[in-house]
């Protein structure tokens, strides 16, 4: 990465929601295929545990490096931030229980009801980060690599 570069954390954390949003549209047509494509189960397989890593590292990262210092520099955020770790810790659960399914084998429909109910909470969770945090992230003096902060996207 370019040290002189100028990191908007704000379109990187829209660039990294639009990527875990198309990963999940992925995943779910992957369900959609079923038996009908080759190789479904191990497909189906791929694209949960990659949509899972995905997300659950964007989360990890947040908790570690950007929120840290999104509250340092704005310390009014911090119920904002509180709320949006417990919605981590509560969409970890949820794609936890989405990797139990996948190990039991579970059909199409479970599959597809985990993957719609991590959905709901995260369109909402991206909603919500969206509204509250993006305007103070133009302004966050955090430097260093957008995967530290956001996740390896």
């Amino acid at each position: 990465m370019d040290a002189d570069r100028l990191i908007v954390w704000d379109a990187e954390l829209r660039a990294a929601h639009s990527r875990l949003r198309k990963a999940l549209a992925v995943t779910q047509e992957a369900v959609a295929a079923g038996d009908d494509a080759p190789d479904a189960a191990s497909d189906l397989l791929l694209y949960c545990t990659g949509f899972c890593a995905a997300l659950d590292g964007h989360h990890r990262s947040e908790d570690a490096a950007l929120f840290p210092a999104l509250v340092a520099e704005h310390p009014q955020l911090a119920p904002v931030v509180e709320k949006l770790v417990q919605d981590h810790s509560m969409l970890s659960h949820l794609l936890g229980a989405l990797r139990t399914a996948l190990d039991r084998r579970d059909g199409a429909a479970e599959i597809t009801s985990h993957l719609d109910g991590i959905g709901a909470i995260m369109e909402s969770h991206f909603r919500y980060e969206e509204r509250q945090i993006l305007e103070p992230l133009r302004s966050l003096r955090l430097t260093g690599d957008p995967a530290d902060a956001l996740g390896p996207l």
